[in-house]
Formats: structure tokens, C-alpha cells, sequence
């Protein structure tokens, strides 16, 4: 029987949010279209938040048909939604290859709050991670970042939307470098992106030196650093990064990152019972952060069962907290939301993941 030839594989369309305006009005130009129209189509996308070309009605109908042949412009597939008693509604979004992220969006006083994931997975191995313990499989593309805003402000049963950003989900942010910068300068654009100014953006990292020093230079978002720990034999368990990246090094990169006026770095210091919560801790962290305008985000452990590690009793939080309020720090302990729900970090994908291989979601 004669071998019928397979038909050559199409490969998928690009997705118009991964380009760049730039990138974007250079393809334009190839094409022999008008440079003006780049605006018009990111107002479309970001501004009115169009789910096909086919809506982007001052556009010639010649070129909605010539971007549709080219882009895609996707939606990220929401295969689960939870919401807590406390208003915090966390999202797990499928991917076009079948990956899956989480989102969450927490209900402030004044503001709602997105945690947005910038990788499948993350490579950092934090003991407390819920995330790491699956290990890293790929980065997020800039429109898979930037879609997380975009869809959940679409979504209507949001209590609210957001004006708030912080890069705390699934993975290292500093570790997708170009992707994320790509991603926030669309989200931070006042003519024609999400318009959500850079003050209320934050990124978290883990310590990857080399490019906090290129974030400072390249925007101005607000820096969070996972510190976690006040000496390197503890933070070594912790966090692997630390090998590579002791708090020394660490600390000298803080202490030179470019802060606009008025602006602190963030510590964020993740409190585990026996082992970063004693009194001694509190006072090693107030002298390390001396030589850095520095504001101290306490976060007691959010308990699971899937981990060792507990919380601390309250009057060693409080205590804790205490001790840096006296040296003169800025010092909140945030309370973990969402806790009737999957909410630790990697949680939902988690249990989504055990549930799909027992034959459902």
C-alpha cells in the first residue's frame, strides 16, 4: 500500500500581544500600511478590549482580513474560578499548549489588588513554594502576561478591577526578563495600554542580581524582594538562589537600585515557625536593611498540607513585628487571603493537575 505523505504541519499564527508597538509598526510598514493605524489597533486591543479583529471597525476591512491572516488574538482559557468568603477570587487559566497559570485578584480597602504569574512552574526551589515543587517548564510569553489583566478585567463576574499590580504568582520574574518589561510597558501605557500607572505596579524577586540592576534602569515600577531570612545558612535552605546570590550581594544590589523619591524596596519576609521568626532574627533583619530605604512586609506562613512548614504562634508575629516598629521601620503583616480557597501560590494548579490525572478537573 503506497505511504500517503502527511500534510506539512501549520504552524500557530503569532499572537498580536506578544509584539511591541515598535515591532508592530514595523510590520505595518512592511505590509505598505498606513504607521498611524498601530494606535488605532492597541486602543482596540487594550482600551476596548476587542476579542477579534473583526471589531476594530475604523479599520479598512481589507486590513482586519490582512491582520487576522497574520496575528492571533487570543483570550486565555478560564478553566476555574474560586471565590473566598473574603472577596479574593483566584483564577487558573488554561494556555493554547495546555499549561496552566493562576491569577488572583484581592479586594482592598481602597483598591483591588492582581497577582499575575510570569512563568509555567518556576526554577528557584523555595522550600515554602508551593509552585516549585512542580519545577519549571517555560516562560509566559508578553501577551500571556499582559492577557491575565486584560481578561480578568473582562471578566464579569470580577467585584472589581484592578489598579493594582504585583508580579508575585507562578515563577521569577526577573528570570523572564525581556518578556516582563515587554508585558509592563504595555500595561503601564497612558495613550494606548492598560493605563495602570507604574506606581502601582510591583515586582517581586527572589534575588537574581544581575537584572535588578537592568530593571531599575529600564522602568520604574516598585521593587519587592523575598528575603525571607537574616543569615545565609538559613536562607540557603530556603532559597537556592542564595548560593549564587548571597544577602550581601543581595544587599549591595538594593542598595544601588535607582529609587525614584519617596519610593522604598519592599522586604517581604515570609515568618516560619523554628526557623526565621526568633527575636534575634527581628534584630539582625533591622540592621541589614540600615544602609537601604526599606519598608517590611511580614507574611506569616500560609499552612498546607502539602507542606512541612508551619506558622507561627501570633504572639511571636506580633513580637516580631514589635521589635522592627521600635528601630523606626514601616512594618505590615500581611494576612494571607482566600484561605477557604486554593490560595497558596501553585495551589489550584495543583489540585487541578491531581484531578485531571484522575480524570477531571
Amino acid at each position: 500500500m503506497p505511504h500517503k505523505p502527511q500534510s506539512p504541519e501549520v504552524p500557530p499564527k503569532p499572537e498580536i500581544k506578544d509584539l511591541t508597538p515598535e515591532q508592530l509598526a514595523q510590520w505595518f510598514q512592511q505590509h505598505g500600511m498606513r504607521s498611524f493605524r498601530v494606535t488605532q489597533v492597541l486602543k482596540w486591543i487594550y482600551l476596548h478590549q476587542a476579542e477579534n479583529f473583526n471589531e476594530m471597525t475604523d479599520l479598512s476591512k481589507g486590513a482586519r482580513e490582512r491582520l487576522a491572516e497574520y496575528f492571533s488574538l487570543n483570550r486565555l482559557t478560564l478553566k476555574k474560578k474560586e471565590i473566598s468568603q473574603d472577596g479574593s477570587q483566584k483564577f487558573l487559566f488554561g494556555l493554547h499548549d495546555g499549561n496552566l497559570i493562576e491569577s488572583v485578584l484581592i479586594p482592598e480597602k481602597n483598591h483591588d489588588t492582581l497577582c499575575i504569574s510570569t512563568q509555567v512552574g518556576c526554577a528557584q526551589g523555595c522550600r515554602f513554594c508551593l509552585t516549585a515543587r512542580n519545577g519549571f517548564i517555560r516562560n509566559l510569553s508578553a501577551g500571556e502576561i499582559i492577557s491575565q489583566v486584560n481578561d480578568i478585567k473582562l471578566d464579569a463576574g470580577s467585584a472589581g478591577k484592578p489598579t493594582n499590580i504585583v508580579l508575585m504568582g507562578m515563577g521569577e520574574p526577573l528570570a523572564n526578563y525581556d518578556n516582563v518589561i515587554k508585558s509592563l510597558q504595555i500595561i503601564t501605557d497612558g495613550n494606548f495600554g492598560l493605563k495602570i500607572s507604574s506606581r502601582r505596579v510591583t515586582l517581586s524577586t527572589a534575588g537574581l542580581v544581575p537584572n535588578m540592576a537592568r530593571l531599575g534602569q529600564d522602568l520604574q515600577v516598585n521593587l519587592a524582594v523575598s528575603l525571607n531570612a537574616t543569615d545565609n545558612d538559613t536562607r540557603n535552605w530556603l532559597m537556592p538562589i542564595n548560593r549564587t546570590y548571597p544577602i550581601e550581594k543581595l544587599l549591595e544590589a538594593c542598595a544601588a537600585y535607582p529609587l525614584p523619591n519617596r519610593r522604598k524596596i519592599t522586604f517581604e519576609y515570609i515568618l516560619i515557625k523554628g526557623v526565621n521568626d526568633t527575636p534575634q532574627d527581628a534584630e539582625r533583619l533591622a540592621r541589614l536593611l540600615r544602609p537601604i530605604r526599606a519598608k517590611i512586609n511580614l507574611i506569616p506562613f500560609n499552612t498546607h498540607a502539602e507542606s512541612p512548614l508551619a506558622c507561627p504562634d501570633e504572639d511571636v508575629i506580633l513580637h516580631f513585628q514589635n521589635i522592627l516598629l521600635e528601630k523606626g521601620y514601616t512594618v505590615i503583616i500581611r494576612r494571607s487571603k482566600g484561605r477557604d480557597i486554593s490560595a497558596a501560590c501553585g495551589q489550584l494548579r495543583a489540585k487541578s493537575a491531581t484531578a485531571g490525572s484522575a480524570g477531571g478537573l
